[in-house]
């Protein structure tokens, strides 16, 4: 029996439902029965009774159709007093809102539980259990604690390096005072510029005889 015929003159507002049960629980997947078809006419039921003007929805109003082994049906929300079906532009509307108390009561989500003519619904956005002020402040923090810790290294090394200077001058003076030079065998002291001394080895005859 095809689809026109069940809900003949309003198949355009009908919907095709699909549910992998045994995808989404594995071991524990539950049989589709008539109980579970129940339960999901009394939450589309459920869903109208929130749009405006449809708070008189009842289970009965729910129609569901062409319902297969690997659990694929069709429904249709209709409206008795005017004898035919709600618009589906209200129906999707209606599911969109309470899609997920929808899922929940088949332990579900949107791809194990898909209206094929209804967009899934997009998760609400999860606030950050740490604001995000927070977050640039720490961040910024830590760069200038870094940056301030390099400053107090760089200043340590050059005073090492300053300190180390002279003393190296120094060093390199007194060896220089004390290197003493041979010529023709003979061990020559240098000119010792700070005491004011002259090297005997290169005193003249006279130079000598002067202080007698």
């Amino acid at each position: 029996m095809s689809l026109k015929e069940n809900f003949k003159p309003y198949g355009e507002n009908a919907f095709k439902v699909r549910l992998s049960i045994r995808t989404a629980l594995g071991d524990n997947a539950y049989a589709w029965d008539t109980n579970e078809e129940y339960l999901f006419k009394a939450m589309v039921a459920f869903s109208m009774r929130k749009v405006p003007n449809r708070e008189t929805t009842e289970i009965s109003h729910v129609l569901v159709c062409n319902v297969t082994q690997r659990v694929s049906f069709w429904f249709v929300v209709t409206d008795p007093l005017k004898n035919h079906t709600l618009p589906a532009v209200e129906v999707q509307t209606a599911i969109r809102m309470n899609r997920n108390r929808i899922n929940g009561a088949f332990f579900l989500n949107d791809q194990t539980l898909e209206f094929l003519k209804i967009p899934s619904t997009l998760a609400p956005p999860t606030d950050p259990s740490v604001p995000i002020w927070i977050i640039i402040f720490g961040v910024i923090f830590c760069i200038v604690i870094v940056a301030v810790m390099l400053l107090i290294l760089s200043g340590i090394r050059q005073r090492r390096r300053m300190s180390k200077g002279p003393t190296e001058v120094d060093d390199s003076e007194d060896k220089c005072e004390n290197t003493i030079t041979i010529e023709n065998g003979i061990p020559c002291d240098p000119l010792d510029t700070k005491g004011g001394h002259i090297n005997d080895a290169f005193m003249t005859e006279d130079e000598r005889l002067t202080p007698l």
